[in-house]
């Protein structure tokens, strides 16, 4: 089966979720964030119809897919108006690296709970003055007996005060060497030392975002992802906690660009179905190429986009780090561009209705522009390909 064509379970599953997002729609979630609430009604069916966990394993409650049968959820409720952004980082990140390497007990404590949505868990590794450069955090922990207490300060969390545990990123010293080794921790958000502080955003979402403090939470042997020294310092000449994040941060851009172009096919839709309808001389404003066209374009752009998030998807469930990761990178990167693109024309096509709230359309161009920020930025990718794909030389 090629990485670009879809099964007939992956096509039953788009419509499903499909159906699921036309119940509950855009109206659905612009009310409950002008409700200052979360949309618990759509995550909860969602759960209990088994989407959130579909990429997690059959044994602890999961669907037994990937992270291509997840993306397909996201992009459909996406396109349906209704995305869940906590998707990207409960079941994809948190969920895909307790999968792979968390002890038996923290996969029997966390997965059935991720997998139905009756557990939330957050991702924890921007750091102010990190940026996109992983190797500068500074969030550190320390062995106190057979504690471990973790210091550090992270921002841009999503969700923390919905969830049941962050996964946060630090680093460890090795014992043999002394240099920083990153590791992975389970933080429960009510443990002492653990401060949280809303970040006021512009942007209009049902996830508030947070800066977290975290001053000397001790945290039991248990908490760290893998359950082992042998874990925290590397082992076999392979880095386990750097190997960790990486298998959380591939789904991570996979979960995005599906995130980008189900926003980019919901702008599209409503543009479409405007031109379709709105006359203002003799035909349909799309009828007229200068309409026709950048939707047309808009279209290809999303579809293309939608083509590599499918072959980064498949490399990821294949178990091909290396290929998925540039892959990733290059899908959220073309997803992000599409759903600019798509979401800006839609607007545009609309005219002043798109600046209105009765179309809701002038709210997805800030959520719009994040796709291209987050979770690395678009230079950074280029970044990446430039070094990685290219083989060009860095000037950092």
């Amino acid at each position: 089966m090629s990485a670009t064509l879809e099964t007939d379970e992956h096509k039953a599953l788009r419509a499903a979720v499909a159906a699921l997002g036309r119940r509950y729609g855009r109206e659905y979630l612009t009310r409950t964030v002008a409700e200052g609430r979360r949309p618990v009604e759509l995550w909860a069916e969602a759960g209990k119809l088994g989407y959130l966990g579909v990429n997690l394993p059959e044994e602890y409650g999961g669907g037994g897919g990937g992270i291509t049968e997840l993306a397909i959820v996201l992009e459909e409720l996406g396109a349906a108006g209704c995305p869940l952004m906590m998707l990207v980082v409960s079941p994809a990140i948190c969920g895909t690296v307790i999968a792979r390497f968390g002890t038996e007990e923290q996969k029997r404590t966390w997965l059935p709970g991720l997998a139905d949505g009756t557990r939330i868990m957050a991702f924890g590794i921007t750091e102010p003055d990190a940026g996109s450069n992983s190797h500068r955090i500074t969030t550190t922990a320390r062995r106190d007996g057979a504690d471990w207490l973790l210091t550090g300060r992270k921002v841009f969390i999503s969700g923390v005060d919905t969830a049941d545990a962050v996964l946060i990123v630090g680093r460890t010293e090795d014992a043999r060497t002394g240099r920083l080794k990153p590791c992975l921790f389970i933080v429960p958000p009510d443990a002492e030392g653990f401060q949280r502080r809303p970040i006021e955003m512009e942007l209009s979402a049902a996830e508030k975002q947070f800066e977290l403090v975290l001053d000397d939470v001790r945290l039991p042997a248990d908490a760290l992802v893998g359950g082992g020294p042998s874990h925290a310092f590397g082992s076999g000449g392979e880095d386990a906690g750097l190997l960790q994040l990486f298998a959380g941060l591939n789904p991570e851009r996979v979960m995005t660009a599906a995130f980008a172009i189900g926003m980019g096919r919901h702008a599209l839709t409503r543009a479409v179905e405007y031109a379709r309808e709105r006359t203002v001389w003799k035909t349909p404003i799309g009828a007229h190429q200068a309409i026709a066209h950048p939707l047309a374009q808009a279209h290809i752009d999303l579809e293309l986009a939608r083509l590599m998030m499918q072959k980064a998807a498949h490399l990821y469930d294949a178990g091909d780090d290396v290929g998925a990761g540039e892959a990733a990178n290059m899908a959220k990167y073309a997803a992000g561009e599409a759903c600019v693109r798509a979401v800006d024309q839609a607007v545009h096509t609309l005219g002043g209705n798109g600046l209105t709230r009765e179309f809701g359309l002038a709210s997805l161009t800030t959520a719009a522009r994040v796709t291209r920020i987050a979770p690395v930025s678009r230079e950074m990718i280029l970044n990446y390909v430039s070094h990685q794909s290219l083989g060009l030389p860095k000037s950092y």
